[in-house]
């Protein structure tokens, strides 16, 4: 048994490292979102922010984008050419996303410099994707509405997880000590 574990030693560090900075990054994420109440349709500050921001990317295109609280449930309307085409929840916020990325990132670390500049230069490009995947997201169910659920079910989301892929790849392939012992 003893020799498994020296065996599979660096898969479990991997996975204890990943665990422990995804479960801490989750309960701060949770103690934030728990500051809102979901019952009196609070949205919380984020939410809010992307949704504001996804709409700015939309009145780029048309003058006639703008938001709405959403009066029967926790989320922000967002509006394109007058027309209501999607509402923006906690999960669109993309945090879940970016909780992700770091926890990964984290557990094949690398230098600490290196680290904490790619998880915010990361983090902050998950974030402009998101924004420009939402407004995307939109003008599409505007135009093409009949395809709600392959765009929402399986293309926007592909969009996300395919950012948050290559930022992994280059994470491990040029900063991770991975990379360096494979050098």
């Amino acid at each position: 048994m003893k020799e498994y574990f020296i065996q599979f030693k660096p898969f479990l560090i991997f996975l204890t490292k990943f665990a422990v900075s995804y479960l801490v990054l989750a309960f701060i994420y949770q103690s934030y979102l728990n500051q809102y109440n979901e019952k009196a349709f609070e949205v919380d500050g984020f939410t809010k922010m992307v949704a504001h921001q996804s709409k700015q990317v939309l009145a780029f295109f048309d003058d006639h984008s703008y938001t709405r609280p959403n009066l029967q449930e926790a989320s922000v309307n967002i509006f394109y050419h007058d027309q209501w085409v999607c509402r923006i929840i906690e999960g669109c916020n993309a945090l879940s996303v970016i909780i992700l990325f770091v926890s990964f990132v984290m557990a094949f670390t690398g230098k600490l410099k290196h680290t904490l500049v790619f998880i915010l230069v990361g983090s902050l490009i998950i974030y402009v994707f998101n924004v420009i995947r939402i407004a995307l997201f939109c003008m599409s169910l505007f135009h093409f509405p009949q395809y709600e659920h392959i765009l929402h079910g399986v293309i926007f989301p592909l969009f996300i997880y395919g950012i948050v892929f290559i930022l992994w790849i280059i994470w491990i392939n040029n900063y991770s000590s991975y990379a360096k012992k494979t050098s």
